[in-house]
């Protein structure tokens, strides 16, 4: 199985941090929020790895390189200029194959174990469906939460949880993008949901959405009591 990580945002509430460094190489425990990711990740056999960028990119690929320092294989997509969400994964198709991947927000932190997801790709394929997506339980900045979830299906129906950043997909969901377009993941998501193609789960361990200089300090602080 492949996962692409998402890094190709700007992270403009993370401001001044990120004028010089790009959002998923700021340091949480010591190590950058997309090095966390990465060694999850091949931890649970997920070793074929794509990752996009746009701000400051070239520091993304100098830091992680070809990803043999983590027993990964690292290819970049390189935006030139972030794509949003389903542009990005778009316009990364190419590396992405014809298999059912992985994707990750690369500006979020959860213990998630990536080991379950080859199994849920298995069982997409047997119930057809186009998407699975991780929720979890919303934080204090999004009390509204996203998306309804009743015995593993994802609806808008309340009440919500919200998307973790973390899901399946099959390549066919972003065929119809024109490749360099700019395109949003959420009107995409609610559109296959309304076709009730989409499976979830509960994740109920740790989930951090670092979006602000604040949260980067209190995750930091929480990984280092550890």
């Amino acid at each position: 199985m492949r996962a692409m990580i998402l890094a190709a945002g700007r992270g403009e509430r993370m401001r001044p941090l990120t004028d010089l460094t790009p959002k998923p190489l700021l340091q949480a425990g010591g190590k950058p929020l997309i090095v966390w990711h990465i060694e999850r990740l091949v931890r649970a056999g997920v070793t074929d790895l794509v990752i996009n960028h746009a701000h400051l990119g070239i520091q993304i690929e100098k830091t992680l390189g070809d990803g043999s320092q983590f027993g990964a294989t690292i290819r970049y997509s390189d935006e030139g200029t972030a794509l949003e969400t389903a542009g990005g994964i778009a316009f990364a198709l190419h590396l992405l194959g014809d298999e059912t991947f992985a994707v990750v927000n690369g500006d979020v932190y959860c213990d998630y174990d990536f080991a379950h997801l080859p199994a849920l790709a298995m069982q997409m394929e047997r119930n057809q469906d186009n998407i699975h997506l991780v929720l979890v339980d919303n934080p204090l900045h999004h009390s509204a939460g996203d998306f309804g979830l009743q015995e593993l299906r994802v609806t808008d129906i309340a009440p919500k949880l919200t998307f973790s950043g973390i899901g399946l997909y099959r390549p066919s969901v972003f065929t119809h993008i024109p490749r360099g377009s700019k395109a949003p993941l959420a009107p995409l998501l609610r559109e296959q949901i309304a076709a009730g193609k989409v499976s979830g789960e509960h994740h109920r361990g740790v989930w951090v959405d670092v979006g602000t200089p604040q949260r980067l300090d209190e995750l930091d602080q929480q990984l280092r009591a550890h």
